[in-house]
């Protein structure tokens, strides 16, 4: 009866949002809460069209409920950073992605664009670009893997990657609403494939430079737990969803600069990643919410992972931390992908640290 009760037909809503709004329109806030990984949100009426975040008003919520502030100093400033298309509303309404700030104007402890920001405005010559692969698992409302035997196990992993069929992919439906979702917002939303355990799926975001792949990957986010909703269905960005013989869940982090994509760019990329060698502690602690803990269960060195307490690089080997691609060895440039940093990872701090170990070797400020 709880479950009846809670769902909605869908179609029913259409004859109100089409309703006119006589000249008003709904921007939804957006931003990141004290867990560092789930998001909130909320929708202000507004009697003109913003163009960009700036055009919008700081606005405030309630920290206390959102594990951001204490109850009797509750309120907390929500500063608009990045501004979409809302997929959702449609029309002229707007999803706005905002950094999170306390009563005195001191970012909240999961607020990591600020120095993000600050951090690639002063790499900004070297023209850092990402690209970032999100992998994500399908719940039903059970919590189970959607379309696996309830209690029960699909056949090993083999024939699920990039797969077609009814039996060797599940929840293609909510793939491609987000993908087109994604596409409308104006998030730059790559690509996507079924991974390699079923109920499994990643999509890519990028090239973004600097501080937009942060904006942009956090709003992908947000449609996709929002399409979900629609269906149904539960996103997951565990690392590691199904322990057993079965692939974890990453967010690998394709980066390079302007000297990486010029002629002779490999050399620029063996020196970073010796410096990258060098800080592979405090980019575990970065690469995850729970400061590496959530990766200590993916990173085992198998399932296409290398251990979390080594550092490793290669062309073309997926095992390693780092991974330069063979085409990137044969041409002499191009770009390396980070291996390492978990699917629910902040990517605020997973660019800031690369920047910071690769760029400006700077981890003091």
């Amino acid at each position: 009866m709880g479950e009846y009760s809670a769902a909605t037909d869908k179609t029913v809503s259409d004859r109100y949002l089409t309703l006119d709004t006589d000249g008003h329109c709904q921007v939804m806030y957006c931003w990141v809460d004290g867990s560092g990984e789930n998001l909130r949100a909320k929708t202000k009426t507004m009697d003109f069209v913003p163009e960009k975040a700036s055009d919008c008003p700081v606005w405030n919520f309630d920290g206390s409920s959102t594990d951001q502030s204490e109850g009797s100093n509750s309120d907390m400033f929500l500063k608009p950073c990045a501004l979409f298309r809302d997929p959702f509303r449609r029309g002229d309404n707007k999803l706005l992605m905002c950094e999170v700030y306390k009563y005195d104007w001191r970012p909240a402890e999961t607020n990591y664009r600020k120095t993000c920001d600050e951090i690639m405005t002063r790499a900004a010559d070297t023209e850092p670009w990402f690209g970032i692969e999100q992998e994500y698992t399908l719940l039903g409302s059970d919590k189970w893997p959607f379309g696996w035997p309830k209690g029960g196990f699909p056949g090993p992993q083999g024939p699920y990657y990039c797969g077609v069929g009814a039996n060797k992919v599940y929840g293609r439906d909510i793939v491609e609403s987000h993908y087109r979702a994604c596409l409308y917002a104006g998030v730059k939303i790559a690509g996507s494939n079924a991974e390699v355990m079923p109920a499994q799926w990643e999509y890519q975001v990028g090239p973004c430079l600097g501080i937009e792949m942060g904006d942009h990957l956090w709003m992908s986010r947000f449609i996709l737990h929002r399409v979900c909703e629609d269906f149904g269905v539960i996103a997951t960005l565990d690392p590691k969803p199904m322990e057993g013989d079965w692939n974890g869940a990453g967010a690998h982090c394709n980066f390079s600069t302007l000297a990486m994509r010029e002629d002779g760019g490999i050399d620029v990329m063996n020196e970073a990643i010796k410096k990258l060698g060098k800080r592979h502690k405090e980019h575990i602690r970065a690469y995850d919410p729970k400061n590496g803990e959530d990766n200590a269960r993916r990173l085992t060195g198998r399932h296409e992972t290398s251990s979390i307490d080594d550092f490793s690089s290669g062309v073309a080997n997926r095992g390693a931390s780092i991974r330069i691609p063979r085409q990137c060895g044969i041409d002499g440039k191009g770009y390396m992908e980070d291996r390492r940093p978990s699917s629910n990872c902040d990517p605020y701090r997973v660019t800031e640290a690369l920047v910071r170990s690769t760029v400006l070797d700077d981890w003091e400020t």
